[in-house]
C-alpha cells in the first residue's frame, strides 16, 4: 500500500458503539488479515481504547495462562501488537503524524477514535481528514434523525465542496434486534436511498458478547486490542463481514 488510509466510525450520537467497533475492527484486521494498522484514541478525556489497552496489559503480566497465550499468538502472527496512540480531536493529525514518522513498521490503515459529539473541538476538523467515514445506527428514531443529519452535512458541505479529503461516507446498521420488524428498516431504508447516502450491507446484532473484555475469569476473548476474537464469539456477530466490506469499499487487498 503507498500511503496509509485514515478510517473513522462517526457519530452524533452517544452509546451507538463506535468505540467498540473501531476495537474489533482494527483487531480482526491487524492479527486475522494481515494488514498493518494503528489506532489513534481522541476520545479525549476517557481514552477508553488506550484504557482498555492498560488493563489488558495489566490482565497478561498478572496471569501465567494470557502470559502464554500471547506469546503464542504474537509467535503465530509474526508481529507485534498495534500501536495505540492516546491523543485528543485538536491534537489527533498531528500526533498521528508524528506516529507515523517514529513507528519502524509503516501503518496501512489508522484507525480514529473521536469522541461522539461533533461540538468537540477538533473533531470536524480531524473528521475531514478522514480517507473513509463508517457511521454506525441503529433503528432507534432520534439515532436516525441524528445521524443523518450528521452524514447529510458532512457530504453537502465538506465531501462536495472538496474541503474534506473523505473519499466516501457509508452508513450502516448496527444494535439489530432479530425480534424488530424488518418493515421497520424498511422504511429506514427508503429514507436514506432518497438522501443518496450509502449503506453498507452488512448489519450488526445487538449482542452482550460486544462488552466482553479480556477477563482472567473468562478465557474466550471478543472485544481486545490485543488478541483477535475467539472464533466461536465472532460467529454471528458479523464483525469479519463489516471488515471485510469495509475493504471491498476501500477497494484494498492484502497481498
Amino acid at each position: 500500500m503507498d500511503k496509509e488510509i485514515f478510517i473513522a466510525f462517526a457519530t452524533q450520537k452517544g452509546g451507538i458503539g463506535k468505540t467498540t467497533l473501531t476495537v474489533l475492527t482494527a483487531s480482526y484486521l491487524h492479527y486475522v488479515k494481515g494488514y498493518n494498522v494503528a489506532v489513534v484514541d481522541c476520545d479525549a478525556p476517557q481514552n477508553s481504547i488506550a484504557d482498555l489497552r492498560a488493563r489488558e496489559i495489566k490482565v497478561i503480566n498478572e496471569s501465567t495462562y494470557f502470559k502464554a497465550l500471547a506469546c503464542d499468538h504474537f509467535r503465530r502472527v509474526k508481529k507485534k501488537a498495534y500501536p495505540v496512540v492516546t491523543s485528543n480531536a485538536a491534537d489527533a493529525l498531528d500526533d498521528a503524524d508524528k506516529m507515523l514518522r517514529e513507528e519502524a513498521t509503516k501503518p496501512d490503515l489508522v484507525f480514529f477514535d473521536l469522541p461522539g459529539t461533533l461540538k468537540s473541538e477538533g473533531v470536524v476538523k480531524t473528521l475531514s481528514q478522514m480517507d473513509y467515514i463508517f457511521a454506525p445506527i441503529s433503528a432507534d428514531r432520534l439515532v436516525v434523525e441524528s445521524t443523518l443529519q450528521f452524514a447529510a452535512l458532512f457530504h453537502e458541505n465538506l465531501i462536495t465542496t472538496g474541503i474534506a479529503k473523505t473519499k466516501s461516507l457509508h452508513l450502516f446498521w448496527t444494535m439489530v434486534d432479530g425480534r424488530e420488524k424488518s418493515e421497520l428498516y424498511d422504511l429506514y431504508q427508503q429514507i436514506i436511498s432518497g438522501m443518496n447516502i450509502p449503506m453498507l450491507e452488512t448489519r450488526l446484532p445487538d449482542s452482550k458478547r460486544f462488552r466482553r473484555d479480556l477477563s482472567e475469569e473468562r478465557k474466550a476473548i471478543f472485544r481486545s486490542t490485543i488478541f483477535p476474537m475467539d472464533n466461536a464469539l465472532m460467529k454471528g456477530s458479523n464483525i469479519r463481514e463489516l471488515a471485510e466490506e469495509i475493504c471491498s469499499v476501500m477497494k484494498i487487498q492484502r497481498v
